[in-house]
């Protein structure tokens, strides 16, 4: 069983336009709502799999028993923590050449017994799972250092995590060393300060996360694929994919197939790329099932092309 973990999880309406104009009305061609956050993500991907999950997460308001309802529909196993603000919604406005327009709300304030009650949660359902995944940003209310404390309570229960957040959140989760963390490209550069032009530097950049902590970096590269650092090796796995769709949840697609697939190696590596290249042709944040898989598609190697120049280099 994976276990995941959305602090800030969300309603998100898809709407699929044909290009946005500013200041005009725009018809929307197909329109989509799913329960959202990265974690809850994860857990809908994992579902799509056919494995077992428990999505751990906050939920107020008409838009969080929405959510719980929509996971449930989907065969996903919800442990609610009730919180007295309301489940923010986003939206997502998907022009037909990939162009993705994000419209975040910050999403409700948790109390502190709200808080305490969020982890007594993660930790009554963290008997049997094999990871614990925490992704996203955090809400108003909980501190930077919440994902390290996560961290230290896992690993206390001997349950593997992996991290998906950014910033100082993930800055403070690495000195309680994460089994593996998950940054994209621009996370990746803000951790290690610098830009990335290469895949050469986001390998430096995945080196100098473990240095600060991480067991494991899987760091995803966009279009270009991604790269996977621990102690092990290093390797590099890519998919062509010519007709993308929307990159909503691609990412978190790809952790959970890195997941499922055991969480370590190249093997994982290769099921996180071809997650994450299934999802990207796939409407709104529908996540993929086996059928939609293409590992025929997927190279993984340990020869990196370090000198690679990044399709969209960080600035």
């Amino acid at each position: 069983m994976i276990l995941t973990v959305t602090p800030n999880p969300s309603l998100d309406r898809t709407y699929e336009v044909h290009a946005l104009e500013r200041g005009e009305v725009i018809r929307a061609e197909t329109e989509r709502t799913d329960p959202g956050g990265k974690g809850v993500n994860v857990s809908r991907a994992v579902a799509a799999a056919g494995r077992r999950t428990v999505a751990v997460l906050p939920l107020g308001g008409a838009a969080g028993a929405l959510v719980a309802e929509l996971l449930d529909a989907q065969g996903i196993e919800v442990a609610p923590v009730a919180i007295a603000g309301t489940t923010r919604s986003n939206i997502a406005l998907a022009e037909v050449d990939g162009v993705l327009t994000k419209i975040n709300a910050p999403g409700p304030e948790l109390l502190p017994a709200e808080q305490e009650l969020l982890l007594d949660t993660v930790r009554a359902q963290s008997p049997g799972a094999g990871w614990i995944a925490c992704c996203g940003s955090l809400p108003r209310g909980l501190a930077p250092s919440w994902y390290a404390d996560l961290v230290v309570r896992a690993h206390a229960a001997g349950v593997r995590i992996a991290l998906d957040t950014s910033g100082r959140a993930l800055l403070e989760a690495l000195r309680a060393r994460p089994d593996v963390v998950k940054p994209n490209a621009a996370e990746l550069a803000e951790a290690v300060g610098r830009p990335l032009a290469t895949v050469g530097d986001a390998v430096k950049a995945a080196e100098e996360l473990r240095g600060m902590g991480a067991r494991a970096v899987l760091a995803s590269l966009g279009a270009d694929g991604q790269l996977l650092v621990d102690g092990a090796g290093t390797w590099f796995g890519s998919a062509r994919v010519d007709d993308v769709r929307s990159n909503v949840g691609a990412g978190d697609s790809s952790l959970a197939g890195f997941l499922v697939a055991g969480g370590s190696g190249p093997e994982a590596l290769a099921s996180a790329v071809a997650h994450g290249a299934a999802a990207v042709r796939l409407p709104g944040s529908v996540m993929p099932t086996p059928a939609d898989l293409d590992p025929a598609a997927v190279t993984v190697t340990d020869d990196i092309p370090m000198d690679r120049e990044l399709t969209e280099p960080v600035s």
